[in-house]
């Protein structure tokens, strides 16, 4: 015991510096966390004044995140009495090692670089990517979150993004509504042509330009099926396509014109025993 209090009693000034460096290197780690998010919301905030996508914003504020956080590990570290040069150097090479083992999560950065240059896709997109469907709430470092119509959340990899094809449903203003109507083959197709676009013409979300198409698609098996194809704002694609099908139906139902559906006879012969 004797021997420890001296040690500490020699020892001191050591003691009280090394814990005063300590305690200044928690202090400098905490405060820079602290600017470090400062910063990163700042520029998420300077991205959207700047009327630019959200998901840029988020994107950027992530990596300036990333960043400082690094900073602010070596100044604490440097602060200890850590050389920092060496600990660069290992942590490149820590680094380079890290990267081998996690090529996927590099593609993923990678490919959320590309997203941000190309922008494909912007915040809030209905869009088809990866296999998976959703409006575009963020793009991340790693990876894209969609959210569904029905209020379920896809977080989906960059690189499986930016490794397939992306389909955009919101990119344009306008978009053309594909419906196929069958009619019985007894039924007067000039009639029944007529029904159909006294429909387009009484539904006022359907533009004027360009035009509607009603025509004869093809001589089916049981009936003969219209293209109707009428073009409306994107914004309004589901609410008159749902209620063209309404619509459609009943107008045909009035005119006392057929669908037909599909139908099986089945013929029972008695035997003779």
């Amino acid at each position: 015991m004797d021997i420890i209090l001296d040690w500490f009693n020699n020892n001191s000034d050591l003691i009280v510096h090394y814990a005063l460096q300590a305690v200044l290197a928690l202090f400098i780690f905490l405060i820079g966390l602290k600017v470090t998010r400062f910063l990163s919301n700042l520029t998420e905030k300077a991205i959207c004044n700047r009327k630019v996508d959200k998901a840029v914003g988020v994107f950027l504020a992530n990596i300036v995140y990333a960043l400082g956080f690094v900073a602010t590990l070596l100044m604490a570290l440097s602060q200890v009495g850590v050389e920092t040069t060496s600990f660069i150097a290992i942590l490149g090479a820590a680094g380079l090692a890290v990267g081998l083992a996690l090529q996927g999560s590099l593609s993923n950065f990678a490919s959320g670089v590309l997203i941000i240059i190309l922008r494909p896709f912007k915040s809030g997109d209905y869009i088809d990517a990866g296999g998976k469907s959703g409006s575009v709430r963020k793009i991340e470092i790693f990876s894209t979150e969609l959210i569904t119509p029905d209020n379920k959340v896809i977080i989906i990899p960059n690189s499986s993004i930016m490794s397939g094809a992306i389909v955009n449903y919101s990119r344009e203003k306008t978009r053309r509504i594909d419906l196929v109507i069958g009619v019985g083959y007894e039924s007067d197709l000039k009639n029944a042509k007529a029904v159909l676009e006294n429909v387009l013409n009484n539904e006022a979300r359907i533009l004027k330009e360009p035009t509607y198409t009603v025509a004869v698609l093809e001589l089916g098996d049981s009936s003969v099926n219209f293209a109707v194809r009428p073009w409306v704002n994107t914004s309004d694609y589901w609410p008159t396509y749902f209620d063209l099908l309404e619509n459609i139906k009943i107008a045909l139902d009035d005119a006392n014109i057929n669908i037909p559906y599909p139908q099986m006879d089945v013929h029972l012969q008695k035997t003779e025993k």
